[in-house]
């Protein structure tokens, strides 16, 4: 990714107020996915990461981000999306991520592109439909139409606590 294109993205978020729900929106597989503005810590082209052996593939590796050990998920082998190479949309969002209700940790998730950010308000949040078990809608928050288009919202700590990711955390503390 080109400094241009990283400048423009940090130039997006410095833009955005504080009046209401806020969420960054990113592209994968075509669908529109969005997770609180707040949780964001900062947006980075790809870049290569140090991989961890016996970790899930979808766990790229880690990355050292001004002295923090950052894992590094891809989101599409997270969802069981086809994997495509990386390109020159291709980002990392850093996001802030609170698990056991307390505990807060640095992560990075691999996406397509990032979109666009959007105030969504409470009213507007739908839960996302029961597909029963054939579907694991556990990491989606809700969904909400913006500009005529669906919203996948994401909640991104409980799809950054699962059971896989405390692999990362013991290594990170070693």
């Amino acid at each position: 990714m080109n400094d241009t294109t990283q400048n423009e993205h940090s130039i997006d978020l410095m833009s955005v107020g504080n009046d209401g729900n806020q969420f960054l929106t990113f592209m994968l597989a075509g669908e529109e996915y969005g997770v609180d503005i707040l949780r964001v810590q900062e947006i980075k082209g790809w870049d290569t990461v140090t991989k961890i052996p016996n970790t899930p593939e979808y766990i790229r590796g880690v990355i050292n981000l001004r002295g923090t050990i950052v894992p590094i998920i891809d989101l599409r082998l997270r969802f069981n999306l086809e994997q495509l190479d990386y390109g020159v949309t291709t980002v990392v969002i850093v996001v802030k991520v609170v698990s056991d209700g307390e505990k807060e940790r640095t992560m990075g998730i691999v996406v397509d592109a990032v979109s666009d950010v959007y105030n969504i308000s409470s009213d507007d949040f739908k839960e996302a439909p029961d597909f029963g078990t054939a579907v694991d809608t556990d990491y989606v928050k809700g969904l909400s139409t913006v500009n005529e288009k669906m919203v996948i919202l994401l909640d991104i700590d409980h799809m950054c606590n699962s059971a896989e990711l405390k692999v990362i955390d013991s290594i990170a503390e070693s």
